[in-house]
């Protein structure tokens, strides 16, 4: 796909042609700049929980390497300022971020994946990020602007936990995303904060793609059995209740965890687990709800 600048585009809607009232002309340059880079994506995804610990930053990276494994090219954002977990979980963790055409690069995984945290940037992983939300937004704005992100097809951004600074400046940042993936355990507890997400979404006018229940009963490795450790079902309820779709939900088992800690995607060592089925059926649902490409100018 060919770049051009955006005082070539001929999409008459487009949101980045003209001024904003106050706007000076740094920031009206910027946005021009971010939206050039982003308009070449056709699909742009974020992932929320209102709740953290319901693996939410593992569901992002498992979707994102099915989309891979079912031919798309695929970029992945984590926009965890905090605690940035994706290069742990793919297994890229100590590499440094290069230079392509004059911007950053994302670090490539061996099946094509480009990755971009950061936790590339810290000079060590157990550094602590302390900044307030304009710098967060500052470092968020960067990475959509200044990252290479070449012919990506896909880009998925897993946000941390809740509906604060990162959602809501990805959602600021970019008008055009094409939806949000909830991601909840089936436990009350963790209901009630992620309703929040979807409430969220609603405000800003962010269409929500589908809910999933992560940690959605435990299969003994021994005899088969089914426990419901964490109950069963309220992420569809609760995708009822709200309105929104259902996109599947993922069983709980200890290899996710053990593929997790290994830098090891789980859905591509482990292609026969009834996990990866999952994320295989839920990705295969986003890619219908996605549908079409916007029209590009």
């Amino acid at each position: 796909m060919s770049q051009q600048s955006c005082n070539s585009c001929t999409q008459a809607d487009c949101p980045s042609k003209d001024r904003r009232p106050g706007e000076n002309d740094t920031q009206f340059q910027a946005r021009q700049e971010l939206a050039q880079r982003m308009c070449r994506i056709p699909w742009k995804i974020v992932v929320l929980s209102g709740k953290g610990g319901v693996g939410k930053s593992t569901v992002a990276a498992n979707l994102a390497v099915s989309l891979r494994l079912a031919g798309r090219r695929v970029g992945l954002l984590d926009v965890d300022v905090h605690g940035p977990s994706i290069p742990k979980l793919l297994g890229v963790e100590g590499r440094t971020v290069g230079l392509a055409n004059g911007a950053m690069a994302p670090v490539s995984t061996p099946d094509g994946l480009r990755v971009m945290s950061i936790g590339f940037l810290l000079p060590d992983p157990d550094d602590a990020v302390i900044w307030r939300g304009p710098m967060k937004m500052g470092v968020i704005q960067q990475f959509l602007k200044d990252v290479d992100w070449g012919d990506c097809e896909w880009l998925i951004i897993d946000s941390p936990p809740g509906t604060g600074d990162e959602p809501l400046s990805v959602s600021q940042l970019l008008p055009d995303l094409t939806g949000a993936i909830i991601v909840t355990t089936p436990q009350e507890m963790a209901l009630a904060d992620v309703r929040k997400s979807v409430t969220f979404c609603r405000k800003l006018d962010l269409r929500v793609l589908g809910v999933v229940e992560n940690m959605s009963g435990f299969v003994c490795p021994h005899c088969g059995k089914i426990t419901n450790i964490l109950k069963q079902g309220g992420g569809e309820r609760l995708a009822v209740d709200m309105g929104v779709p259902f996109l599947g939900r993922i069983p709980l088992d200890s290899q996710v965890a053990e593929a997790s800690d290994a830098g090891i995607p789980f859905a591509q060592a482990h292609a026969a687990h009834p996990a990866a089925t999952a994320f295989r059926g839920i990705v295969d649902k986003v890619i219908a709800a996605a549908g079409s490409p916007p029209a590009q100018a």
